[in-house]
């Protein structure tokens, strides 16, 4: 490997190296990911590139931990303890980890210390989850004495997390794994590996049994082998539904289990009642965060016809005073799109979007910078719910406006769409808020914006995704459930 590359503030002992059994160790190769910030298209890091071989290695250590190690059969108590002293393991990284996020995706300075924290926090949280969670209980039978219902590991877990939120989601994944007592594969994304780098030195730090976590970081081959390896029970994965269905259809094959949290087009309905200026400065506020690089975003904006050239205007006004600048300014509040390939993508849908729709304002690379992966918020009005840019994914700053008849046709439209992950009504009544909630068919709605609590389940309806990550129904996704008859009473439960 070539001379250390890192982002500076960024303390990675060993990038040119994955961690399987325990232990560092040198890839198969010489291969390697180069990093690039999206704010100067320079290169900021490198790290070892992990191939096949790499991880049937991953696999193996992680199947020896869970049959011959003493993670599964430790008793939940003693993991919560293990999840705390990570937390505080990582609690003690989180600047770093803020500087490597926003040197490699371009997340703003000024938020990532508060996502980081926040990820941070859920681990301790999925501890006290931990704690209270019943893994065993004795119920009533017809068919026997006694009968207790078991709750077990599911298993090797496969980590796939993509790069707009690598160190939240990867971390859930694998404490949500811990948890259960399963052991675990970490694969970041080639764009954003350091944060798993981190994770996997805390958990070095904290000393838990070799092969219970390991680390590699592949590209899409390597990672469909990981995916396709028989020794994998679960696969958990967050990206796009296109590489979602491949992960479904390889796990039906062997009924292996999955999570998937996929995309979303997740459409902001706006009420009566609520005022064209709040409305303007909520949809524009919501649809810069992380430059829409956000799977929940609220991309689709529901709104009555007769307001509909009112709410294009104020928002088009809106979007005019944001100010995009570098991740690191401490004024900016639109950052670079992660990649080229992003702002290339985010471009061509742009593009689409004028054939059918009124661009009103942005879609442009701003002109005061002559470098980065940049682009202007957008907004398109007019825009019919069956047409591309309402339908599909761009994964950018880029809103949608859709106008509607009345509340029931706002529904229809929301509704009317393959994903199904997030939602709003903005509004200021609580009843009506509720009401149409219940309406929409996604797996999360928040009144008044783009809320979410990851303590709670998270995930999708539709084409958003299978099954949920957070809270006591993420633990229950790690976890096979096992019924014992028996012709008496064991000792644990005489009482």
């Amino acid at each position: 490997m070539a001379e250390k590359l890192l982002p500076e503030g960024v303390t990675v002992r060993n990038p040119d190296k994955i961690f399987i059994d325990g232990k560092w160790t040198a890839p198969s190769t010489d291969k390697t990911f180069t990093l690039i910030d999206p704010n100067t298209e320079q290169p900021v890091g490198r790290v070892a590139e992990a191939v096949e071989a790499d991880m049937d290695r991953a696999v193996e250590a992680a199947c020896k931990a869970f049959d011959e190690g003493p993670w599964p059969a430790t008793p939940p108590a003693q993991r919560a303890k293990v999840l705390y002293r990570l937390a505080d393991a990582l609690k003690k990284r989180e600047d770093e980890l803020v500087k490597a996020w926003t040197a490699q995706v371009g997340m703003l300075s000024v938020a990532a210390p508060f996502i980081i924290s926040g990820g941070t926090a859920s681990v301790r949280h999925m501890a006290s989850v931990t704690e209270r969670y019943e893994f065993e209980k004795h119920v009533q039978s017809s068919e026997a004495d006694t009968a207790i219902i078991v709750r077990e590991p599911a298993g090797v877990v496969a980590a796939i997390a993509p790069w707009n939120a690598p160190y939240t989601i990867m971390l859930n994944k694998v404490v949500t794994a811990l948890a259960a007592g399963c052991t675990v594969i970490m694969k970041p994304s080639p764009e954003t590996p350091l944060e798993a780098y981190i994770i996997a030195e805390a958990i070095e730090e904290i000393g838990l049994p070799p092969g219970v976590v390991n680390l590699v970081c592949g590209d899409r081959a390597a990672s469909d082998h990981l995916v396709c390896n028989h020794g994998v029970d679960k696969v958990s994965f967050t990206g796009s539904t296109v590489a979602g269905k491949r992960i479904a259809s390889v796990c039906g094959e062997r009924i292996a289990r999955c999570t998937l949290e996929l995309g979303g087009k997740s459409a902001a309905i706006v009420r009566d009642d609520f005022a064209t200026e709040e409305a303007a400065r909520l949809l524009t506020s919501t649809i810069t965060v992380f430059s829409g690089q956000v799977c929940a975003m609220l991309s689709r904006a529901i709104v009555p016809r007769k307001r509909h050239n009112e709410l294009a205007d104020a928002i088009a006004a809106e979007m005019k005073k944001v100010k995009i600048g570098y991740s690191d300014a401490p004024d900016t509040q639109l950052g670079p799109l992660a990649m080229e390939r992003q702002r290339r993508r985010v471009e061509g849908y742009i593009e689409k979007g004028k054939e059918t729709a009124d661009l009103v304002t942005g879609g442009q690379r701003p002109s005061h910078l002559n470098r980065g992966y940049f682009i202007e918020p957008t907004l398109f009005a007019n825009v019919d719910n069956a047409s591309v840019i309402a339908q599909e994914e761009i994964f950018g700053p880029v809103l949608s406006l859709i106008p509607c008849e009345d509340e029931e046709d706002a529904v229809r439209i929301a509704n009317e769409s393959i994903y199904g992950l997030n939602g709003s009504v903005l509004t200021h009544d609580h009843e009506a808020a509720y009401k149409i909630a219940r309406r929409i068919r996604s797996g999360g709605v928040a009144q008044n914006g783009m809320r979410a609590d990851f303590s709670l389940p998270f995930g999708g309806f539709k084409q958003s995704g299978i099954g949920r990550e957070g809270g006591a129904e993420g633990l229950a996704a790690y976890l096979e459930t096992k019924t014992i008859l028996l012709n008496g009473r064991p000792a644990r439960f005489a009482n």
